[in-house]
């Protein structure tokens, strides 16, 4: 695996004294204190926080992000699997008592990787008046609070950067949701001023891989992570009557509303891993992965409660066809078992040969997977289903069929002007086949739309890319929870593992929350561990708040 390094800034306590003589003046003038506070320029400091969004590596620590994290979570939903057969699924982390640091990228990222870096951002920001870079810090915080609570429950709020402290304790998931939002609202009222030293420009300097420097796609970024905080209570009683789905329609409104505005982590490409996608084929971390056989079946329109019998023009851009030409995947704990040679679907690189992980000559790799391939954090496609379920589910079918049918057509539209790359011309998406499909799946009335196809089209739209959304859209509907309107489950024909397939700590439970990273908290922070439970062997199916009803 080639790890991309990105030395992280850190910053050293105020241990240095004052003395107030001329002579030792010139000595700290000459000789600089290495325990002194050095303010650096924060323009220096953004672009490795950007980093820290996907696959932030440092000389620390490797694995940091969204991205690594996402192999082994991927499984949960079944985006991918891997070759092996009897993989340890339902517990893609490390079970207690070994050192692994498996599903703790997120963790990492956030208190480490964004951590001390974000907290510079916004107080340096502050005292140079550059008030858009400290919108954006606090729009960093305010998306790694809600995703860190969403992937491990309970974590270190209130605590998270007291450096007088050894061990910490943890807060619920409803008061990260609340400082979620706090947070948010900061930011707006930061990202709206034009005083100071605000200078689209200069804040294009960091910003030069996520927006440049734009404060109003900042601004809809944040009402994104509003409008995902209300749809991700969902599943919960109090959905309509705490007026969280009128909230998640009121930000999703105010965020993503073209493919213009979606934010997206990008790379130059070269030679070096530092400047390569994490899931390229120079990387090399991806190359045992290939589609499962439920997104392979929902696509190609074989499965038979959705979408039966209509194939989706996007296979050809985010799958892998095998050497048969059509698509087949594999179960996830069953690996290539049962698969056979002609139908064993190629990796997202494209490598023909049937248990391969290499990459083939020339480069045929697409969407996710190319070397310079951008990385999507949130689209204006994910925004419309946000719209599409809010609005299902308080009954209003007519604003949610309108914003299904946008949420289908935004990503098309983005599948072919951003990853058209190496898609036979044959295979093209084309207004022809766009238009044919939306009729094919887009009910005529209101009143003929379901949850599950608005839940198995948002499925479709964040595959690869958004699997930590995916996986709380799943567990919010317990995986397998029936759509009332068709009688089905919300994820049609959606089988999680059982009996042998599911590892026996679990004690017949999926999988709802991943252990806090092993190499911190489970090396000092053991009362708080205790108190949680989280040295229970199966503390890794203990049902998340949001999934609560």
């Amino acid at each position: 695996m080639k790890n991309k390094i990105i030395k992280p800034i850190f910053f050293l306590g105020m241990l240095g004294v004052v003395l107030a003589t001329s002579c030792t003046k010139k000595v700290d003038d000459a000789y600089l204190n290495p325990n002194s506070p050095v303010i650096v320029p924060i323009e220096t400091i953004l672009p490795g926080v950007i980093g820290g969004f996907t696959a932030f590596f440092s000389s620390n620590g490797t694995g940091y992000g969204v991205q690594a994290d996402g192999i082994l979570l991927g499984r949960y939903i079944q985006y991918w699997g891997t070759q092996s057969n009897g993989e340890l699924y339902g517990q893609m982390g490390f079970p207690v008592g070994t050192a692994s640091d498996n599903t703790g990228g997120l963790w990492a990222a956030v208190y480490y990787g964004h951590g001390g870096n974000v907290n510079r951002i916004i107080e340096w920001g502050a005292e140079q008046q550059k008030w858009d870079y400290v919108g954006v810090g606090n729009a960093i915080r305010a998306w790694g609070w809600l995703e860190l609570t969403n992937c491990y429950g309970d974590a270190i709020l209130k605590e998270a950067f007291n450096t007088s402290l050894t061990q910490f304790k943890y807060d619920t998931q409803e008061e990260f949701y609340d400082s979620c939002r706090v947070v948010c609202h900061r930011a707006i009222s930061y990202l709206n001023r034009t005083d100071g030293a605000v200078s689209q420009a200069n804040l294009a300097i960091g910003d030069a891989f996520f927006y440049n420097g734009d404060v109003t796609k900042w601004k809809k970024f944040v009402y994104g992570i509003l409008a995902r905080s209300f749809i991700n209570l969902s599943g919960k009683n109090n959905f309509i009557s705490k007026g969280y789905a009128d909230s998640a329609i009121k930000y999703a409104n105010l965020s993503l509303a073209t493919n213009a505005d979606n934010a997206s982590v990008k790379v130059t490409g070269g030679l070096t891993s530092a400047v390569t996608n994490y899931f390229g084929p120079f990387r090399g971390n991806i190359g045992a992965i290939r589609q499962s056989a439920y997104i392979a079946d929902l696509m190609s329109g074989n499965n038979t409660q959705a979408f039966n019998g209509i194939p989706d023009p996007r296979r050809y851009y985010m799958l892998r066809e095998n050497l048969n030409g059509t698509f087949k995947g594999f179960t996830p704990w069953l690996g290539a078992s049962g698969v056979g040679a002609s139908d064993y679907p190629r990796n997202f690189w494209g490598t023909t040969l049937p248990t391969s992980t290499a990459v083939p000559s020339p480069d045929s790799s697409r969407y996710l997977y190319q070397n310079t391939s951008p990385w999507p954090m949130m689209t204006a496609s994910e925004i419309q289903f946000i719209i599409a379920e809010a609005a299902y589910i308080k009954g209003d079918k007519p604003l949610a069929l309108t914003a299904y049918a946008n949420g289908i057509s935004l990503n098309f539209d983005m599948i072919t002007t951003t990853y058209p790359q190496n898609v036979p011309t044959v295979f093209a998406i084309t207004p022809a086949n766009k238009t044919a499909y939306l009729t094919a799946v887009v009910p005529g009335v209101a009143t003929s739309l379901t949850l599950s196809q608005i839940m198995l089209q948002k499925y479709i739209a964040l595959y690869g890319w958004g699997v930590q959304q995916t996986w709380t859209d799943m567990r919010k509907y317990h995986y397998t929870d029936i759509d009332p309107a068709s009688g089905n489950q919300v994820y049609a024909n959606f089988i999680p593992p059982s009996g042998l397939n599911l590892i026996s700590t679990n004690n017949g439970n999926l999988v709802y929350r991943c252990r806090p990273r092993y190499n911190s908290e489970y090396l000092y922070n053991i009362p708080e561990l205790t108190r949680l439970g989280a040295l229970n062997t199966d503390y890794n199916t203990y049902k998340t708040w949001f999934a609560i009803p």
